[in-house]
């Protein structure tokens, strides 16, 4: 049996797909450990799970006071900040922290998240062998490649922390999505595994008898539609870090979905809202999805894989980073309806939605990608491609 260590940063999308890999290395009788903020892997892996520290308690909240402050910058500001103020003082703060987890846990192989670049050049130093967990597709077709200076700004950027451009390895690149979304020709060291779902834990309650509440219990639901239509579940998501960002949008929103005849969860802080939608803090969104027909979100990787990964088409209003690319993908697959996220108003959400809802080629293409996923193989999929590491 060999040694995986997994190197990531505290971010819940990044963290989610390690958790179910490293579960099914587990389940394998591997052993496997995780390195970044404590308090944030606690909340996503198994209460057993080894994990090491090398980001604080202090740093991980100036980590979100820096991501609070990202969110508010526009254009190549945005750029900018998200490689000079937190991609590469994260790495320099990682390094230790994971030089430590390394001499500790001795891996056979070190699995670094594409955001936690202290992975690669610990493992470079120990001569470790290192693959690449990709928490996103996006820059795997290289969104910079229009703009040939910032391009090459960032890759001096990574030049002067770690030598060369460490975002991917030339061993083994995870990917969790398919083909079907993700277009381009890749070398054999770039696996498409799908999303990896299994061995994931969820914590946290959710009413479930919300979900299955006869339209009776609605007020008004008898003149908003039929008891089939009422029946019908929409998540509504900006994700775990939009916070304040987030608030035009989802007022927008919950104007939209007031006269439509389907139940809504929207993840957000208490506020008023119709009497069809459920607003909670957070929700167990994975075990959630078996029970929806469609998704509104920012286009975060880990939300958008998930939805398609049970056949949900998709209404993506894409902020910033990865999440246009994201969309794109999602759009050109046909599983969704793409929105201009600061300036799409409450008759524009609702036209959206009633589309991926009611017209079935956008749940059927949803579908086509979902059996791009399954065929994938997931986490048992990237399993055995980090065996094969160890085994040369």
């Amino acid at each position: 049996m060999s040694r995986f260590l997994f190197v990531v940063p505290p971010l819940t999308g990044h963290v989610n797909p390690t958790a179910s890999v490293g579960g099914e290395l587990l389940a394998r009788g591997h052993e496997v450990a995780w390195v970044g903020h404590p308090g944030t892997l606690k909340k996503l892996l198994p209460d057993n799970a080894r994990i090491f520290p090398a980001i604080d308690d202090e740093l991980e909240a100036d980590i979100r006071a820096k991501r609070e402050r990202w969110l508010a910058l526009r254009g190549m500001a945005v750029l900018k900040f998200f490689w000079e103020e937190f991609l590469i003082p994260l790495g320099h703060s990682m390094v230790p922290g994971v030089e430590a987890a390394v001499r500790a846990f001795g891996p056979d192989v070190l699995v670094a998240d594409q955001q936690a670049l202290a992975g690669p050049v610990v493992a470079g130093s120990a001569g470790i062998p290192w693959v690449t967990s990709a928490s996103t597709s996006a820059e795997l077709v290289n969104p910079l490649r229009t703009m040939p200076k910032v391009d090459a700004w960032v890759r001096d950027l990574l030049h002067d922390f770690a030598g060369g451009d460490v975002r991917f390895s030339d061993r083994l690149v995870l990917v969790y999505s398919s083909k079907a979304l993700v277009a381009g020709e890749f070398g054999d060291e770039v696996a498409f595994v799908g999303p990896a779902l299994a061995h994931r834990v969820e914590r946290g309650s959710f009413p479930w008898d919300w979900l299955v509440g006869a339209p009776g219990d609605l007020v008004g639901a008898g003149a908003l539609g039929s008891a089939a239509e009422w029946r019908r579940c929409v998540l509504v998501s900006l994700g775990t870090l939009n916070g304040p960002a987030g608030e035009r949008f989802l007022g927008q929103a919950l104007e939209a979905v007031a006269g439509l005849p389907v139940k809504v969860v929207m993840v957000a802080e208490p506020r008023p809202a119709p009497s069809n939608v459920l607003i909670l803090p957070s929700v167990p969104q994975l075990a959630l999805m078996p029970h929806l027909d469609a998704v509104v979100t920012h286009g975060g990787h880990n939300t958008v894989c998930e939805a398609l990964a049970h056949g949900l088409p998709l209404v993506v209003a894409p902020i910033r980073d990865d999440q246009p690319t994201v969309a794109a993908q999602v759009v050109e697959a046909g599983a969704g309806v793409r929105l201009t996220y600061s300036r799409a108003r409450a008759a524009d959400i609702s036209s959206a939605l009633t589309s991926v809802l009611d017209e079935p080629e956008y749940a059927a293409a949803a579908g086509a990608v979902r059996d791009s996923f399954l065929a994938a193989g997931g986490a048992a999929a990237a399993a055995d491609r980090l065996e094969k590491v160890v085994a040369g």
